[in-house]
């Protein structure tokens, strides 16, 4: 007890530097406020899966998948010359599918990067295609007005300073030596401030493959059970510092962390399940689901699962009932041509959108979840009903938000549609059957 008074002063000092290493709650900047109030108006974005692993066309796993040693898929750099690759096109079809934004991969698990960084010799300059794809696409969305935001891959299944002898993956590509996990987080910084200074204004950073570094997903699995220190604050803040108004979104598969501005769901919409990736909580946050219009991610040639029109508009108009976006993938074939069946759909989408876009962009997610007969999106002054069951027969909308009834109509035509009100506040309606022409019976109803 004598000897407290002697170690009270250094007990006191090691209490000082543990709060002053321990990172500051998370604020967002104004400008930071502004951007996640646009990207939850967005409701639609293009994923772009584009590199070097589309040449084998069994898609963006395929390293990992065929145990393909860093030697061998090294040399896959000496032949990706995308000589069709026409960034204006891209951001048209972008636009001309209804979309606001793009989310380019810029680097993804295979550790190639898609632009002039200095960091990495595994990159697009050193391919026969020699010229940066991020600042052709970069330049272009800027042009276009549409925002640009970049996936980056925290795993690597290249580089020896990954812990990859701690992860779930990339076992198989040949590293035997045990490098230095803070070089690694030293490069990442460095290759995330060539991003954020380099390519103007980026709307966000996508981050993908935490979840190497955790158990399965499943719903026991809990989020501060992770094997190594991802110094993720550290990232979050750099971004924060570089651009302020930049969204940071990590694909995590859990509940966000302090510093992530959206949660994205992978192949599910908010709130639900069924690929086994979802088990986190809806927040706060704005949200996005991410999905395939087949069932890969990169170019696959034998993948001809492409989604109908009216699966895709599910997709769409029930991520914008849970109040989330929907970032629709599309995998490029590696000579820089997108497949025609993906320019299809997505000028479907477009036409779509350029006659019921109301009821999606800049509306909110329904005061009820999504129902087995479809959804609801609403904006100030007025609900939009949007009915994706085929005869559904009538729907029954409890506690419905207006006390009166003013009008109601088929948005596609403006034809009226009969709404009653119960005593016990239940509005009831009928709605003529969505059909494959025309996937979603979109009744508008006013009220006070």
């Amino acid at each position: 007890m004598k000897k407290l008074p002697l170690l009270l002063p250094v007990m006191l000092a090691g209490i000082f530097a543990a709060a002053q290493t321990e990172p500051a709650a998370y604020r967002p900047s104004p400008s930071n406020e502004t951007a996640r109030l646009w990207f939850r108006d967005a409701k639609f974005g293009l994923f772009i899966h584009w590199g070097p692993f589309s040449i084998p066309g069994d898609g963006e796993w395929v390293m990992n998948n065929r145990n393909i040693t860093v030697k061998n898929y090294t040399r896959l750099e000496k032949f990706f010359n995308p000589i069709e690759f026409d960034a204006r096109a891209w951001v048209s079809l972008a636009k001309a599918a209804g979309m606001k934004y793009i989310t380019l991969i810029t680097r993804h698990h295979d550790g190639f990067s898609m632009w002039n960084t200095q960091y990495s010799d595994f990159n697009i300059m050193h391919t026969p295609f020699h010229r940066d794809i991020v600042r052709l696409l970069a330049d272009e969305c800027h042009r276009q007005g549409i925002r640009l935001f970049l996936y980056y891959s925290l795993l690597d299944w290249r580089r020896n300073d990954y812990s990859w002898w701690t992860g779930r993956t990339g076992h198989g590509t040949g590293r035997t030596v045990h490098g230095n996990w803070g070089d690694y987080i030293q490069f990442m910084k460095n290759q995330l401030t060539e991003l954020l200074t380099q390519y103007g204004e980026i709307g966000g950073i996508w981050f993908d493959g935490y979840w190497d570094q955790m158990a399965e997903e499943s719903k026991d699995r809990k989020d501060n059970d992770v094997r190594v220190d991802w110094h993720i604050r550290e990232l979050y803040d750099l971004i924060h510092r570089l651009q302020p108004q930049c969204l940071v979104g990590n694909n995590h598969h859990m509940t966000p962390i302090p510093g992530e501005d959206f949660q994205m769901f992978e192949q599910d919409v908010p709130g639900e399940n069924t690929s086994g990736l979802s088990f986190q909580q809806i927040s706060s946050l704005p949200l996005e689901t991410c999905a395939t219009i087949n069932n890969s991610w990169g170019f696959n040639i034998t993948d001809t699962t492409y989604k109908t029109p009216a699966q895709l508009v599910a997709l769409l108009v029930k991520s914008a009932g849970n109040g989330g976006n929907l970032l629709l993938n599309i995998g490029p074939m590696p000579n820089g041509e997108i497949q025609p069946e993906f320019i299809d759909r997505l000028h479907w989408m477009g036409r779509w959108l350029a006659k019921y876009g109301e009821s999606v962009y800049h509306t909110n997610g329904g005061y009820i979840r999504p129902q087995k007969w479809g959804c609801l999106t609403a904006t100030q002054d007025r609900i939009y009903v949007h009915v994706l069951q085929p005869d559904a027969g009538p729907i029954r909308l409890v506690q419905f938000p207006y006390k009166k009834i003013g009008k109601a109509w088929l948005l596609r035509d403006g034809t009226p549609v009969t709404v009653s009100l119960n005593g016990d506040g239940t509005a009831e309606l009928q709605a003529p059957s969505p059909s494959a022409e025309d996937p979603d019976t979109v009744i508008v109803i006013t009220g006070t």
